[in-house]
């Protein structure tokens, strides 16, 4: 890549952002715990909804150590709502490589950082660039957005490889004295100006170099092809109280979706396996029942479409059935907080 305007470019971003960079809690640290962990929390999710999390995590488990030894069930209950279950596994497992291999302490360098579980291109660069300042890139939705207008790059950024051409890009125009703001520049200008529709380019700090800007159509760019066909599933979830006032649950597998994650019982209504057969098998005699919510629940790539059911029963010496004290300790899933305060308002 050969552009032209390398320097003022930097010193643009750079100048842009420190000036008008959003006042963010992993913004006042250059721990690179921290980072990590704002890092994660960010994939696929909101800065506003990340916030509090951040906040009520960093309380919790304010140190690398900490995180590490916690029992998972207390983990996941802080990561409940935030989805993606497994970055936060991740996250555990990779701070526990940290102690065992570095010391305790995160490694400044994009070889060893890359070993570390669910550590992937962009986390690594952007733990080494914000926490280490060490001009090394982190591409993300974002960037590719933002560089693929001022460079004019037509690849489409759904399909993987691309990825390479956004990293050599960043790679060559990167300030080296200042990779922390220069990273998390082209991050911010992808959130606030740069954005996929209608963005705001009299506001760009950087739209003078921009050809995407000069060549007046930004909105063409970047190149992306569709997502894959969401896949539809239909649920009834069975919310079962027994004469002493517990309720039966089950945990989720230790693979796959919201992996390990309790839920009330959920039948598939495609599947063998009736609400009358489930009923059966768990010894279950229904005394009372009524419908609770129907609602649907979007995943990526997955929508749930849900009905969920009360039902007052006698007691079973099957399943695992947790008092309402218990229960509001287990780490669940969105679909099931959102029926479990519905049957508490409606107790």
């Amino acid at each position: 890549m050969n552009y032209p305007y390398v320097t003022e470019f930097r010193h643009s971003l750079v100048e842009w952002f420190n000036a008008e960079k959003r006042d963010l809690p992993w913004r006042h640290t250059t721990d690179p715990y921290k980072i990590w962990v704002s890092e994660v929390m960010l994939q696929q999710t909101r800065v506003d909804t990340v916030i509090p999390y951040y906040n009520r995590f960093m309380e919790s488990f304010p140190t690398l150590d900490l995180l590490a030894e916690a029992p998972q069930d207390y983990l996941l209950k802080h990561w409940e709502g935030l989805g993606y279950y497994s970055r936060v596994r991740n996250l555990q497992a990779g701070a526990r490589e940290v102690l065992e291999n570095y010391g305790g302490v995160v490694p400044d360098n994009r070889h060893e950082i890359s070993k570390l579980k669910g550590v992937g291109p962009y986390t690594a660069g952007a733990i080494l660039s914000i926490a280490y300042n060490k001009p090394e890139h982190a591409v993300d939705g974002n960037v590719m957005r933002v560089l693929s207008r001022v460079l004019n790059i037509n690849e489409d950024i759904a399909v993987p490889k691309t990825k390479k051409i956004f990293e050599a890009a960043v790679e060559e125009l990167i300030d080296p004295t200042n990779a922390s703001s220069f990273n998390q520049g082209l991050m911010e200008l992808g959130a606030l100006i740069c954005t996929p529709t209608s963005p705001k380019c009299l506001l760009c700090p950087v739209r003078e170099y921009c050809t995407a800007f000069n060549e007046g159509e930004p909105e063409k760019l970047p190149v992306k092809s569709k997502k894959m066909k969401m896949k539809h599933l239909s649920y009834n979830i069975l919310v079962c109280q027994d004469e002493q006032g517990r309720f039966l649950m089950e945990q989720r597998p230790e693979e796959g979706l919201l992996a390990k994650l309790w839920q009330f019982p959920m039948i598939d209504t495609t599947s063998q396996i009736t609400e009358e057969s489930f009923l059966k098998e768990c010894f279950i005699n229904v005394q009372a029942r009524h419908e609770l919510l129907s609602f649907k629940h979007v995943f990526s790539h997955l929508t749930w479409h849900i009905n969920s059911y009360y039902m007052k029963c006698k007691s079973s010496s099957t399943g695992d059935w947790f008092t309402q004290e218990q229960i509001e300790q287990l780490p669940m899933p969105v679909p099931m907080l959102k029926i479990w305060e519905e049957v508490k308002n409606n107790k």
